[in-house]
């Protein structure tokens, strides 16, 4: 699986640029670092002037140079970052599901498709309220409305009288494979297992619309909680660096 990730890193990049070794994908309406990141190739034995191309391809954009990929796909990779003054931000846990385990439902909250103008608003408004960031942008909504009529998916929780509780992604799958991705949910409401419920939601969108191999990265233990309830699995981990 690590391998067919690893390739679905590289190919999730919108865009792509090549240097060197180093797949890259630049966001053109933000400087957030988890937009804009590099993704190795297997096996990648990057030179020091590789790696100089690579940051210089970032700086030119305004951009910090930033890498997500499996140390296990290129092992070779990550010393020759830290000798160009790379630094670990940190190494996630990368989860798969062998078996889907349904959790207990929640009383007073619906999970529904976020396929419409005001459905992707409410999505996105309680998954920037999670993840403690201001109300989304238009280029914010049209991102997340391409990704759906690409063949992605995003799901909206809400509370039975209407109020955006929470959410999740799932990505364009790839080959198969597809992340989700920005499972959260707004302070309020936690530790209710919600999060529980969009994550079994979410893995089983994923099958119908092509993934036969979901995967997500968990940000932190309490999150590994959450997923491993569902039936989600450690099998690997990702690298998060930067310059």
């Amino acid at each position: 699986m690590s391998i067919e990730i690893a390739a679905y890193l590289r190919a999730g990049r919108r865009d792509p640029v090549r240097v060197g070794p180093f797949t890259v994908g630049f966001s053109e309406t933000s400087d957030n670092p988890y937009r804009n990141y590099a993704v190795p190739d297997d096996n990648a034995r990057p030179t020091a002037e590789d790696v100089a191309a690579l940051i210089a391809a970032f700086e030119a954009r305004g951009r910090t140079p930033r890498l997500e990929y499996l140390p296990s796909a290129c092992p070779s990779v990550r010393s020759a970052l830290e000798r160009a003054g790379f630094v670990e931000e940190g190494l996630l846990p990368v989860m798969t599901v062998p078996t889907l385990i349904e959790p207990p439902a929640v009383a007073g909250v619906e999970l529904v498709a976020a396929d419409s103008d005001d459905t992707v608003l409410a999505m996105a408004t309680a998954l920037n309220l999670a993840y403690g960031e201001p109300p989304p942008t238009e280029a914010d909504l049209a991102s997340h409305k391409g990704s759906r009529d690409r063949g992605g998916y995003a799901l909206l929780a809400r509370s039975m009288d209407g109020e955006p509780v929470g959410g999740g992604l799932i990505t364009v799958p790839i080959d198969g494979v597809a992340e989700l991705a920005g499972i959260g949910v707004v302070p309020s409401w936690r530790r209710r297992g919600i999060a529980a419920l969009i994550t079994h939601r979410l893995v089983q969108v994923a099958h119908d619309i092509g993934a036969r191999h979901p995967f997500l990265m968990a940000a932190d233990d309490n999150a590994t909680r959450v997923y491993t309830r569902v039936g989600f699995e450690i099998t690997g981990r990702v690298l998060h660096i930067s310059r």
